[in-house]
């Protein structure tokens, strides 16, 4: 249970979030959750959000991995997450000038996160995840929607796109002539990248034979991708169109369920594969940081080590 004035609090700054810095209803929505616990574990031991120190902060963050405010027991990356909404707050109320202590947050450090790897696709998985797209179902429109779902995944395996760039993509965003694209990715940053022919050739099939008669039930809208009502397609449906797929390709028996990241990361791996340089693949991602994209490198190194494992007669085991 919150009290009145941390609730006040509480919408204030989930309104800076939503006016100031254009954050989507699902982040809002996290965000929510994350300060609710956050604020009621304070209220329960009458501490002012305005004059919190770094060590009841750091106290507060151990019992969220302990389950020991009262909720589920949190992962370090859920702990990471729930972290990075307090901090948010905390900078909002030392900007406002409502804090008495400043920022604590500065001085918690955030939780170790293990290393994890991403599982990409082979090349003939990735083929056969595509192959199953395009493969026209039951029902109305089936072979628009068919043009389409096989265009989303040549572009989200062919421009290593996030699904949310793949969905906010707008006509005016392709430029055929160039063969290239304008995705609009995190933080407000825009990228252009290069689109290749088995992509151009998808979306030019949709565009011509798909996206018209869906286009024909909406309003209008520039809107690359379409919903069956004729309205942008959402970020939920694309995913569940690749869950399609992969149901239809038979790879549903794999480390990790397929999904639209999961042609990013193989189209980050292939193109390491393939002798693409580290930063050429941080900026075809999109990435803030090349440690993120390094994280690709370990796969490739991997995968390496395994052939050489395999074929070297002085790395055989009983050689």
């Amino acid at each position: 249970m919150l009290r009145p004035g941390d609730r006040r609090i509480l919408e204030e700054y989930l309104s800076h979030l939503r006016i100031e810095r254009g954050l989507a209803a699902n982040t809002l929505a996290a965000y929510r959750r994350d300060l609710t616990r956050y604020l009621a574990a304070l209220a329960r031991e009458d501490v002012d959000p305005a004059a919190v120190v770094p060590q009841r902060l750091g106290d507060w963050l151990q019992a969220l991995r302990t389950g020991a405010d009262r909720g589920s027991p949190l992962s370090a990356a859920s702990a990471a997450r729930s972290l990075a909404a307090v901090r948010g707050l905390h900078a909002f109320l030392d900007a406002e000038r409502l804090s008495t202590t400043g920022d604590p947050s500065r001085l918690v450090p955030t939780p170790a996160l293990p290393a994890r790897l991403p599982h990409p696709l082979s090349i003939d998985q990735v083929e056969a995840l595509i192959e199953a797209a395009g493969r026209p179902g039951t029902g109305r429109d089936a072979t628009e929607r068919a043009l389409r779902d096989r265009a989303l995944l040549e572009l989200l395996y062919g421009l290593g796109a996030r699904i949310s760039e793949a969905t906010g993509l707008d006509l005016d965003d392709l430029d055929a002539a160039e063969r290239s694209a304008l995705l609009r990715g995190k933080g407000g940053r825009h990228r252009v990248v290069p689109v290749g022919r088995c992509a151009l050739e998808a979306l030019a099939a949709y565009l011509t034979r798909g996206r018209p008669a869906l286009a024909a039930r909406g309003a209008g809208t520039p809107a690359l991708f379409l919903g069956s009502r004729g309205t942008r397609l959402t970020r939920q449906a694309a995913w569940q169109i690749v869950q399609r797929a992969a149901a239809a390709a038979d790879l549903t028996d794999l480390p990790e369920p397929i999904s639209p990241h999961t042609l990013r990361h193989s189209y980050a791996t292939h193109l390491l594969h393939g002798g693409a340089d580290v930063r050429s693949v941080q900026e075809l991602l999109g990435h803030a940081s090349v440690t993120t994209t390094q994280l690709y490198t370990q796969v490739t190194v991997d995968s390496l080590r395994e052939a050489h494992a395999g074929a070297h007669p002085r790395a055989r085991r009983g050689a």
